[in-house]
C-alpha cells in the first residue's frame, strides 16, 4: 500500500493540501523537467490526492521537491483537479505557513524569508512570526505583464466580450462581470464557473498566447471576472475560474498580480501603494506594485502579494491496490451546461 501525509491550510477559504511523505521525487534536472515527469508518471497520486473520495473538484495542492537552482530553500510543483500549475500565489502563502508550523526551515522573528523555486521562476516570501506562529506572508512574484489589452473577443451567449489578458505567474483572461451577466457572490458559483470556463475555452480559440521565453508557460489558466468590492477598505472583487471549471475561493494570488500588471499598464496605480482585492466570499489578498522593468522589450512589474492562511488538518491517505477507485474519481457537479460524468482511474479528468 501506498501512504501520503499530508497537511491541508487553507488561504483566504482556497485549500491547499501539502504533501509532507510519500510523493517519489521526480526526475529531471530543471523544474519542468519534473513538473513533466510528475504528469507523464506520477499522475495517478496527483489524482489521488486531488479527486474523490480524497478531494474533490476545487481541491488544490502541492508537493515539495529537491530545488534545481542554487540558493533556494526549497523546491514546489502545484497541482489541481486538471494538472499542474506553473505558479500559485494562495498556495505560496499556505506552503510558507506550513514550513514554519512544522520547523523545516530555520526561523527567525519577527520575520522569516524563505526563497522558493517554482515553474514559473524563484519567488522570494517573507512571513511575519511571533512565538513562532505565522501571522502572514507576502512574496514577490516573477515578472508580470500584459499580453493584450480590450482584445474583443466572440463568446457564445454574450457575443463581442472585450477581454484583457494579463501573466502574473500564469496567463489570465480579464473581463467585466457587469458585462457577462453575473455577479460576484457565493449564490452563483455554478453559473461563474461555466462562464468562466465558456469564456476561457473562447480566449484559447481567438487569441494567441505565447511566454516570451518558455513555451510550457504559454496558455490561457484562467478567466477572472472583476467587479466593484462589497467592503468599504477593498478596492475591487474578483472571481478566478482555472483548470477544468475550478472556482478560486480566495482573490487569486497569480491574478492579483496580473491585475496589477493591467492597473500599472493604465497608469491608475502609483508603486508601493496598497491594492486591496477581495474575493466571492470577501476575503482579501493585498497587492502592491514593488518594481517596473522591462521583460523581453515590453514594460513589466515586480508585484507583491499579501495574505494569510490557517492549518485545518493533518492527514495520512492510504492507497490500497486492491480499491478500484483507489485513484480517485471525479462526479460532473452540478455546473451549469456542464455533463455529469464520472471519471476514474486512466480517464483523462476532463469534464
Amino acid at each position: 500500500m501506498c501512504r501520503l501525509s499530508t497537511i491541508d491550510v487553507h488561504v483566504a477559504g482556497e485549500p491547499l493540501r501539502v504533501v509532507t511523505e510519500g510523493f517519489p521525487e521526480p526526475q529531471g534536472q530543471t523544474i519542468l523537467e519534473k513538473r513533466r515527469n510528475c504528469r507523464e508518471r506520477l499522475d495517478d497520486l496527483r489524482r489521488a490526492l486531488m479527486w474523490e473520495p480524497r478531494g474533490h473538484q476545487d481541491m488544490y495542492g502541492c508537493v515539495l521537491i529537491s530545488p534545481c537552482q542554487d540558493n533556494v530553500d526549497v523546491g514546489v510543483l502545484f497541482f489541481h483537479n486538471e494538472g499542474y500549475s506553473t505558479m500559485c500565489g494562495h498556495g505560496i502563502i499556505g506552503l510558507v505557513t506550513v514550513l514554519i508550523d512544522q520547523g523545516t526551515i530555520q526561523i527567525t522573528e519577527p520575520e522569516t524569508a524563505v526563497r522558493l523555486e517554482t515553474p514559473s521562476g524563484v519567488i522570494t516570501a517573507r512571513a511575519s512570526v511571533k512565538h513562532g506562529r505565522v501571522d502572514w506572508v507576502r512574496f514577490q512574484n516573477v515578472p508580470s505583464f500584459v499580453s493584450a489589452v480590450d482584445q474583443v473577443i466572440e463568446v457564445p451567449g454574450i457575443g463581442p466580450l472585450p477581454v484583457d489578458i494579463g501573466f502574473g505567474g500564469a496567463f489570465y483572461g480579464f473581463v467585466k462581470a457587469e458585462g457577462c451577466g453575473v455577479d460576484l457572490i457565493p449564490e452563483q458559483a455554478q453559473w461563474l464557473a461555466y462562464m468562466g470556463m465558456t469564456i476561457k475555452q473562447s480566449i484559447i480559440d481567438q487569441c494567441s498566447i505565447q511566454h516570451p521565453f518558455d513555451p510550457e508557460l504559454g496558455f490561457l489558466y484562467g478567466t477572472i471576472f472583476v467587479g466593484p468590492p462589497q467592503k468599504p477598505q477593498s478596492d475591487c472583487r474578483q472571481v478566478c475560474i482555472f483548470a477544468d471549471g475550478a472556482l478560486d475561493r480566495s482573490p487569486t494570488g497569480t491574478g492579483v498580480s496580473a491585475q496589477l500588471a493591467l492597473l500599472a499598464s493604465r497608469n491608475l496605480l502609483q508603486d508601493h501603494e496598497p491594492y486591496v482585492v477581495e474575493s466571492i466570499l470577501g476575503t482579501t489578498f493585498t497587492g502592491r506594485i514593488r518594481k517596473r522593468m522591462m521583460y523581453d522589450g515590453r514594460p513589466a512589474i515586480i508585484p507583491e502579494i499579501e495574505g494569510r492562511a490557517y492549518i485545518t488538518g493533518r492527514h495520512e491517505f492510504v492507497l490500497d491496490p486492491d480499491d478500484p477507485l483507489c485513484h480517485g474519481f471525479l462526479l460532473g457537479h452540478e455546473r451549469v451546461g456542464r455533463k455529469g460524468r464520472c471519471f476514474s482511474e486512466g480517464d483523462s479528468g476532463h469534464l
